[in-house]
């Protein structure tokens, strides 16, 4: 389809927040570190990007990064927005708002997936991009961090309009994306058929075939092995890398895990392969419970022939979708969207280990309140690092044009998360404070020592 019009604005902009004070617990265990102090009402009133500089804040002081780096590292280096109209299949335009906000590159070339979902908007693309790039330095892959993203509701839309939406997105994007600029990935409600897309969109656009451009891509067009389940298993292996410090019997343990889509499904069947029982898993449409344990692959085999989700699922009773995450578990694994676990609910969540799957899911109140409890929260950036080091292993084998065996992939992907929660669980107990924290110091560190290297204006 022909564009009639693409309005782009680039901009860069700085999204300073005063950090908070309050309490902070060791691993959400022992010491306590007195950094916050403000009350959770106002707290949740952050919008995505600032909750996630509060936490850098916190880090930035503890670590006593220099003001001067701290300022390039907290602030986007790049903020796209357009617009792009789409003619729908009724005949009438309709114009969509689509995002994409490369946050670094200081540690080589930006890598962040795209997401289609009637919330998103800039602060959660930024947020988004900010923690791509501490996930790749965590990670200890060449990448910058990137997100993206279109304000829209892909459930209400045909295959075609997806199809001319994510071409005019890619058209727009053109001059951003780039395999040694900027490399999306699929997100929340993308997947490999989008990743198709753009590929074809973007190969045209330049003149020649180029796989490399997007990861998650189909295998046949130059996707990796693996690359399907690494989010969901490397969420598992942090969990399990976890419980190996915390001397927890995996088999003893019970686990809810919230969302059931790619990495909520493929976390779940990894705990439940690894002996922990799934006792609670739910989706948009539905929460389920079952004390015996859930059947994991059965639910996966019936979302598969359900449209991909869990509504009039017969293998556990249904429950509030909100008493998922308060269900008395040992193990807590949030794979849904951001800001589930908050301060409002946070005081009735009865999980020792919360490992989280998606981005975002707990609120910068809610980690004040579970530190408290002393409940340990192994976070984002380093949990769900497996998608994009898998991702890194799709771009290396387009760039060399050898592909790996899925055994090979899994192995090199394991060994990666674990070194990645050894160095901020080790960073977390010298520092005297959080995993969330401890995390972010380590990527901090990272991040500043490349941007020092490189030099500044």
């Amino acid at each position: 389809m022909a564009l009639t019009k693409i309005s782009k604005k680039t901009k860069a902009k700085n999204a300073t927040t005063a950090p908070a004070k309050g309490n902070e617990n060791h691993l959400g265990m022992n010491a306590i570190h007195p950094l916050e102090a403000t009350p959770h009402a106002a707290k949740e009133s952050l919008n995505p990007f600032e909750a996630m500089i509060r936490r850098l804040d916190q880090a930035a002081k503890l670590m006593k990064l220099d003001n001067d780096v701290y300022q390039i590292v907290k602030t986007p280096s790049k903020v796209v927005e357009v617009s792009l109209p789409i003619k729908m299949d009724d005949g009438s335009i309709k114009v969509y708002e689509g995002y994409r906000v490369i946050h670094s590159t200081a540690l080589g070339p930006s890598k962040g997936g795209i997401r289609y979902h009637p919330q998103v908007d800039e602060h959660e693309v930024k947020a988004l991009a900010a923690w791509m790039a501490f996930k790749c330095a965590i990670a200890d892959i060449p990448y910058g961090g990137a997100k993206g993203g279109i304000t829209c509701d892909p459930k209400s839309m045909s295959v075609g309009e997806l199809e001319r939406l994510t071409r005019a997105y890619t058209a727009a994007m053109s001059d951003i994306f780039g395999v040694d600029k900027d490399i999306p990935a699929p997100d929340v409600n993308t997947s490999g058929r989008e990743m198709a897309w753009i590929v074809d969109e973007y190969s045209k656009i330049t003149g020649g075939f180029t796989p490399g451009v997007v990861t998650g891509k189909p295998l046949h067009l130059g996707g990796s092995q693996g690359r399907v389940e690494a989010t969901g298993r490397g969420v598992c292996t942090a969990a399990l890398e976890a419980i190996a410090k915390l001397k927890m019997n995996p088999k003893k343990m019970k686990a809810a895990v919230q969302g059931f889509g790619n990495v909520g499904s493929i976390t779940a069947k990894h705990f439940e392969l690894n002996g922990i029982k799934v006792v609670g898993i739910s989706d948009h449409t539905g929460a389920f419970y079952n004390p015996k344990g859930i059947n994991i692959q059965e639910a996966i085999q019936y979302c598969a022939k359900n449209k991909g989700v869990l509504k009039g699922f017969k293998g556990a009773t249904s429950i509030k979708p909100e008493a998922l995450l308060e269900l008395d578990v040992d193990l807590l694994a949030p794979c849904a969207l951001e800001n589930q676990i908050t301060a409002e609910n946070a005081g009735r969540i009865k999980a020792k280990l919360i490992v989280e799957g998606a981005n975002g899911p707990t609120s910068a109140g809610a980690d004040d309140i579970l530190n408290k409890k002393g409940v340990i929260i192994i976070p984002d950036i380093l949990a769900n690092g497996g998608g994009v080091t898998v991702s890194y292993f799709e771009w290396v084998q387009n760039r060399t044009g050898y592909y790996y065996s899925e055994e090979e992939i899994n192995k090199r992907a394991d060994r990666w998360m674990k070194q990645a929660f050894t160095n901020v669980w080790n960073v977390a107990q010298k520092q005297k404070t959080s995993m969330r924290i401890g995390a972010y110091i380590f990527a901090l560190g990272k991040v500043a020592t490349a941007i020092r290297s490189r030099g500044s204006y």
